[in-house]
């Protein structure tokens, strides 16, 4: 005799594999520092590339807290 619940042990809740239904964390906003003038911004997604002081239209990206490790040969 066969259990069709016995199948199921390796899916999960989600009904497949995947992430397993975890959620990505939500965007948040961005700081960035702006070319011209050094002041920081924070921009949300969407939301117009340009400086709240000056105007300026290129800004630099801050540097993440993660670490980051690359893998060299």
């Amino acid at each position: 005799m066969s259990d069709p619940t016995a199948s199921q042990g390796t899916q999960g809740p989600t009904g497949g594999g995947g992430m397993g239904g975890m959620m990505p964390p939500p965007r948040e906003n961005m700081d960035y520092i702006c070319a011209d003038c050094g002041a920081k911004n924070e921009i949300k997604p969407r939301e117009p590339i340009r400086c709240r002081e000056c105007g300026h239209r290129i800004m630099y990206k801050k540097r993440t807290k993660r670490m980051v490790q690359f893998e060299a040969r």
